[in-house]
């Protein structure tokens, strides 16, 4: 009964979604740029996040398959739209929201009667996706602007007023979030191409600046849509995944695993060539793939390429240490469904090996739950939010 009565709640919430993402040049939603007129394609869509989160004995936690000697638990339910993950000093996670929420969490590191209950502490904020964590303050960034909580861990019940850093985003609806890291007293953010496919101008690039707002300089151009980055604890090199353009086919392009070893020097090809070898069919005339930096690896077709966590932590077996896992959300414009945790090692060589890590989302070619981002925790075990369920996950390692 509870599934059924979800049912026209959701599919109004997708319609709502599509309609919100029309551009002001054109009256069809952004992502059905480029769509075929046929059948099939004509029926695909963006899926939507459950408008209430999935009850904690309905999670798919029990279905999530791992490689030997991990485990897989419900870390927090009732996460509405939980999207990236972050830590205070003082143990308090810090969830964003994307469509569905509209809002920021703060949820206890220690369960408090078997529970974690969220608390909002950012509410009616459209796009309150980009967070991120650095010396006592929350840096915030919606499609708009982007700002800075101070001493936040000692604010949680009322913030007040932030710190602006920088008003002058783009906004818009397409690839517009935001996704956000600190790294040498610097904060990387990106904005996304405004479209499926088109000249995207002074979009498809990671910025960073001053963690006071000044000093804004591109870091990588040519990048379609990157909603998880992170940097090497070995040498700081910056990865990043990417997603790739929608309708060319349900198997090209590829998303892409990337590595930036030129900062404000790369282009990695967006909109002229997708995957590092296939020329686009409207933007690549006149230009040959060789000329921008190729992906380090290819991730699926339509993956839906979300956050990315080189793993820091002691717990897992030495193979995982100083690895790169990477959440698969899942293809909306495709036939066949597939998503989940995957782990990457770079080859030394600018590329990297991918594998799978942990499965299960998906049954009946329908999405049971859909990963997107990572927090190593302080004991080495990883946490891994679910926008789709509302749900956190809690992956730990006890074998051998």
């Amino acid at each position: 009964m509870h599934k059924i009565r979800l049912l026209p709640i959701i599919t109004a919430l997708a319609l709502v979604c599509a309609a919100t993402a029309s551009s002001a040049q054109d009256s069809e939603p952004g992502w059905a740029k480029g769509r075929p007129k046929t059948d099939t394609a004509m029926k695909m869509a963006p899926v939507a996040a459950f408008p209430i989160p999935t009850p904690a004995d309905q999670l798919p936690t029990k279905k999530l398959k791992l490689p030997p000697g991990f485990k897989v638990e419900t870390w927090a339910s009732g996460v509405l739209d939980a999207r990236d993950l972050r830590q205070g000093a003082k143990g308090n996670i810090f969830v964003s929201t994307l469509f569905v929420g509209n809002k920021v969490y703060v949820l206890p590191e220690k369960a408090v009667d078997g529970k974690r209950e969220p608390k909002v502490i950012i509410d009616k904020t459209e796009q309150a996706t980009g967070i991120e964590f650095y010396k006592g303050s929350l840096y915030f960034a919606t499609h708009k602007r982007i700002v800075r909580y101070d001493n936040v861990e000692d604010k949680l019940d009322n913030l007040g007023e932030p710190t602006v850093l920088n008003d002058k985003l783009p906004g818009g609806s397409d690839h517009s979030w935001k996704y956000l890291r600190v790294h040498d007293n610097k904060l990387y953010y990106n904005i996304g191409a405004p479209c499926n496919i088109c000249d995207p101008g002074e979009f498809a690039k990671i910025y960073r600046m001053n963690l006071d707002g000044s000093g804004i300089e591109t870091i990588a151009s040519g990048v379609r849509n990157t909603v998880g980055f992170d940097f090497d604890p070995k040498n700081g090199d910056l990865w990043f995944t990417n997603n790739g353009r929608d309708w060319l086919s349900e198997e090209l392009p590829n998303d892409t695993l990337n590595h930036v070893t030129q900062p404000g020097k790369q282009h990695f090809g967006f909109p002229y060539c997708h995957q590092g070898d296939l020329p686009d069919p409207e933007f690549g005339w006149g230009k040959d793939c060789s000329e921008f930096t190729q992906p380090a690896a290819l991730l699926g077709p339509h993956a839906g390429t979300l956050g990315m966590k080189f793993y820091t932590g002691k717990m897992f077996p030495k193979k995982y240490q100083g690895a790169m896992f990477i959440a698969k959300h899942g293809p909306w414009n495709r036939t066949k469904k597939y998503n989940g945790v995957f782990v990457a090692w770079p080859d030394g060589k600018g590329g990297a090996k991918v594998e799978p890590f942990m499965t299960g989302f998906v049954e009946n070619n329908q999405y049971l739950g859909r990963p997107v981002d990572f927090l190593v925790m302080k004991d080495g075990s990883l946490l891994v939010s679910d926008d789709h369920a509302g749900a956190i996950y809690r992956i730990s390692y006890g074998g051998k």
